[in-house]
Formats: structure tokens, sequence, C-alpha cells
């Protein structure tokens, strides 16, 4: 154990209340981590975000994707995404996280922030497409972003910093009474690969 950067106790609940987020720090090696960071900013179809705003369609910097089990469809930000198959290490990714956690997952949706200047606004998980109170287990590769909650209520805000190679699990009530976001910042020039496994229900 590193005494100067101890993992942290995955069974730690880093909320006050009404909901649970678990770090499990980080799960892959250094030459680990940069494997799945390089091969997945190169095999995923990645695509420019969309989100339909005021009947207005805008294209986000972000790049996302969306991959599944099956042709999953799912909606937010009134748009809707018909799920890719599984790449073998998305499938090896999900295994290794299902392993870890004891949750099960049947979809990913990833992110690609090139540099800190992108991030994403304060939103919670809650589409009708999603398992309620199903666990959305959270993968980050590449460079480090600190990443924040708020409750929806009391204003209670939270953060931490997401570590290259490491993993969040957010479930419960989480994302009925926290908000969450990744804010922006000019110090980090690194592309991230943030991947969110999640549970659709058919």
């Amino acid at each position: 154990m590193d005494l100067f950067n101890p993992q942290p106790d995955e069974n730690t609940n880093l909320l006050p209340q009404d909901g649970t987020v678990n770090y499990y720090g980080k799960l892959f090696s250094r030459e680990e981590a940069d494997y799945y960071r390089d091969i997945l900013l190169n095999t995923i179809e990645w695509k420019n975000d969309e989100a339909i705003i005021f009947g207005k369609l805008i294209l986000t910097k972000r790049k996302v994707a969306w991959y599944g089990e099956k042709e999953f469809e799912y909606t937010y930000s009134n748009t809707t995404k018909k799920a890719l198959p599984w790449t073998p290490e998305l499938l090896k990714l999900k295994t290794i996280i299902e392993e870890k956690t004891g949750e099960t997952f049947n979809s990913c949706l990833l992110n690609l922030y090139h540099s800190g200047e992108e991030g994403m606004a304060w939103h919670s998980d809650g589409e009708k497409d999603l398992k309620k109170n199903g666990a959305i287990g959270s993968l980050s590769f590449g460079a480090e972003r600190k990443f924040a909650f708020k409750h929806k209520e009391s204003m209670v805000k939270i953060s931490l910093i997401l570590e290259h190679g490491s993993l969040l699990v957010m479930k419960d009530e989480t994302q009925t009474y926290w908000l969450h976001r990744l804010p922006p910042t000019k110090t980090t020039h690194k592309p991230r690969v943030n991947l969110t496994f999640r549970t659709i229900v058919e």
C-alpha cells in the first residue's frame, strides 16, 4: 500500500444521505489503463453528441457512443440512440467491473472529452429507459478530472478526483436525489474517455 496515495475504501459511501456512491480507485496498472485509453480512442465509433434545446439541434464538442448487448434505444436530451454491438474490449471491461462490484450491466454510454475545456453540466441519469435505482459503473481512462455531486434539496456538494483507470459506482436513490457534473478546467489538455455501464429495462 502506498502511504502517500492510499487506495480508497470501496465500501465507503461518499454520500451522506439519499443514495450510494462507491469509489474503487484504480482497477488497472498504468500500462493497462494506457492500453485501454488508446484502443478506446481509436476503435470506438465516436460521434458528436446531439441535444434538442428549445426545438433547436445542438452539437456538442464532446463525443459519445452507445453500445449494448441488443439494439437498445436510449433517449436523453430529446434525442434517441440505438446501441451498437459490444466490442471485445468493452465486453472485457464489462466483465471486470461486474466481477468487482457484483452488479450486472447490459449497455454502455461512452463519453470522450478532448480536453479539460469540455465538461458536463449538472444532471442526473434518471431516464425512463434505465433500471430504476440500478447501478451505473463509471470507468475513467486518460486525464484525471474532478467529479462533483449536489443534493437536489439541501444543495450539499461533494467532489472527488477520478483517476486514470478508476471505477466509480452510483446506485440506489442517487439519481433521484442527487445531480452530478464534470466541471470544465483550463489546466487539463489531455483527453479523457469515460465509460458508464448501465442497465436498460426492456
